[in-house]
């Protein structure tokens, strides 16, 4: 199916990528659903799900690859009292949920402890779906997270020792693995994201990390990719290839073919993007963040059926987040 569009990529990796197409009809049929995550705008449509920052543009961290620019863009609340004004406000204007993140403190930690009772609120008071860039975190706060009513933990998951310490600034890789443990003990959804290329644009650990994520139950892995930000470290840095990045999601998917898999909305947006995009929908994602006109003509072409949610991708796809949408 393959060899007749990318006649470059190597007999070896189309077998891959065969076998991965096939375990993923074979486990997820022929939905595939493209998101429009954040406020992010696509012609007349824009994402209804937008991340907050609950610490505003400071982290104490400052990992390589984002020393907290990320965090710029974010709504910011970082008291209770503006969080839940700020989510009633979103919610009565038709948003579907929201993305609780921000900066974190020199042990990866998030400030949730003051945050608790208005989490409570906002899901007592609004239908938001609630997902948390859970950072590393011990059991009772996980546990705490889950009382309140959060929906879903996104936690980044490297797979060595070298890019926890070098890139993250952790103490190790046991701080990453433990948080694992204590999401998945807490009885929270958890969507496990791997950004492939951390070590300045080597894959490094990826597959190490999927090996560690493969031994829990996820609700969804997200793949993201390194995308070079001006400011970082990394500004100067190339990516993975495409066909790096295929050959990461195939092995994801064939060692957890139940597991919905996501290209995420962090990658980069150059002339090899539609390659990306193209090889990573063969080697098994069910889902996409933000999309081209010729991906979803390709998806069609395939002989998939493309939806469509205004929301992050780790989030399950939901009739009633769709209405009015598309």
């Amino acid at each position: 199916m393959i060899k007749s569009i990318y006649n470059r990529i190597q007999k070896k990796d189309i077998d891959l990528l065969d076998h991965a197409w096939k375990v993923t009809r074979e486990n997820h049929g022929n939905n595939f659903t493209f998101y429009l995550p954040g406020m992010i705008r696509y012609g007349k449509m824009r994402g209804l799900y937008p991340a907050i920052s609950l610490t505003g543009d400071r982290c104490q961290l400052l990992c390589e690859h984002c020393k907290g620019l990320l965090l710029k863009p974010m709504i910011k609340a970082t008291n209770p009292e503006t969080l839940i004004t700020k989510c009633l406000k979103l919610a009565n204007s038709g948003h579907s949920g929201v993305l609780l993140s921000g900066g974190s403190d020199l042990e990866g930690r998030l400030p949730w402890k003051k945050f608790y009772q208005a989490i409570q609120r906002i899901k007592n008071d609004t239908n938001l779906f609630i997902s948390v860039h859970s950072g590393f975190l011990d059991f009772s706060t996980a546990a705490a997270l889950k009382e309140a009513g959060v929906d879903q933990a996104l936690i980044d998951i490297m797979g060595d020792e070298e890019t926890a310490k070098k890139i993250y600034h952790l103490d190790g890789l046991q701080k990453v693995i433990t948080s694992l443990e204590n999401l998945f003990e807490s009885g929270l959804d958890i969507v496990p994201h791997i950004v492939a290329g951390l070590m300045y644009g080597k894959i490094h650990g990826e597959y190490d990390a999927l090996h560690i994520i493969s031994r829990f139950k996820p609700s969804a892995i997200v793949i993201v990719v390194l995308t070079p930000l001006k400011g970082t470290p990394m500004s100067g840095v190339s990516p993975p290839s495409q066909i790096e990045i295929a050959r990461l999601i195939a092995t994801a998917r064939l060692m957890m073919p139940h597991t919905p898999i996501s290209l995420g909305c962090e990658r980069p947006r150059n002339k090899e993007a539609q390659m990306m995009e193209n090889l990573a929908i063969h080697a098994g994602i069910t889902r996409m963040a933000v999309w081209s006109k010729k991906t979803v003509d390709m998806v069609l072409g395939l002989g998939l059926r493309p939806l469509f949610q205004p929301t992050c991708c780790s989030v399950p796809y939901r009739e009633d987040f769709n209405k009015d949408f598309i």
